[in-house]
């Protein structure tokens, strides 16, 4: 599902997320833009924030259509990104922890610590967090739960600093606005930017954080046009084109 909402950011039928057709408002701002034409960095943000018509805060999207095949596995592109400004969500934390690890956890801020007694409710069913992390010793315990947290993202992973005896500097992370991104199987990173609330100079940042991060983790065999077409977008609005060409080197 998620993979179709990141393509829909292409097409102009659709929302931009939600697989929903266009109601009156969206069909409305769509008859007076011209969403074919392609925008710098601040222009995009500038429409976005105008753009937006839902009555909450809605979540800004960037999606970053790669030159990548995903189904050969030296092609894969994933990484860890700290935007500047955070995401304006507050993410509830899981650590497995014992002992002094858990104490450390604890004082971090994380929401939940524990060992035994969070993987039995796990497997119960209970998955009220948005992100887990573990210290190694007890990832042979964290394994267990691969089926239930892998398809959902959760999976502690050393690749991306949620393995790790130092709990509080990846709870600080966490907390500071560190996201996670994989390249789709269509070739497309998906990935939240911000809030519509959030100044324009700080989306900017946000958005520039993200694509610096994504080409560095350019695959080395990833030949010709890496970075093929960015759109961002709100949650229910229309999506904007970014002229890849006008990005400055990073």
């Amino acid at each position: 599902m998620a993979e179709e909402n990141s393509q829909k950011f292409f097409d102009n039928t659709y929302y931009a997320v939600g697989g929903i057709k266009m109601g009156k408002k969206l069909r409305d701002i769509k008859s007076k833009i011209d969403l074919n034409k392609i925008y710098s960095m601040e222009e995009a943000i500038t429409l976005v924030k105008e753009n937006s018509f839902a009555k909450f805060d809605e979540t800004v999207d960037i999606a970053i259509n790669l030159g990548v095949d995903p189904r050969k596995s030296d092609q894969m592109v994933r990484g860890t990104v700290v935007l500047p400004y955070g995401t304006g969500k507050k993410v509830k934390i899981l650590v497995f922890a014992k002992g002094e690890k858990e104490r450390e956890a604890i004082e971090a801020g994380a929401d939940y610590v524990g060992a035994e007694e969070i993987a039995e409710k796990i497997q119960k069913g209970w998955i009220e967090f948005d992100k887990a992390v573990a210290t190694p010793d007890l990832m042979g315990l964290v394994g267990r739960l691969g089926k239930i947290l892998g398809p959902r993202g959760l999976m502690p992973n050393p690749k991306l600093g949620t393995v790790t005896f130092d709990v509080a500097k990846a709870i600080a992370e966490i907390k500071a606005g560190k996201i996670e991104y994989r390249v789709e199987k269509k070739g497309i990173v998906h990935l939240p930017a911000g809030k519509i609330s959030f100044a324009e100079k700080n989306l900017v940042e946000n958005v520039l954080a993200v694509l610096k991060s994504v080409i560095k983790a350019k695959p080395a065999t990833s030949k010709g046009k890496y970075i093929k077409k960015i759109v961002v977008s709100s949650t229910m609005g229309p999506g904007f084109k970014i002229d890849v060409a006008r990005l400055k080197p990073m």
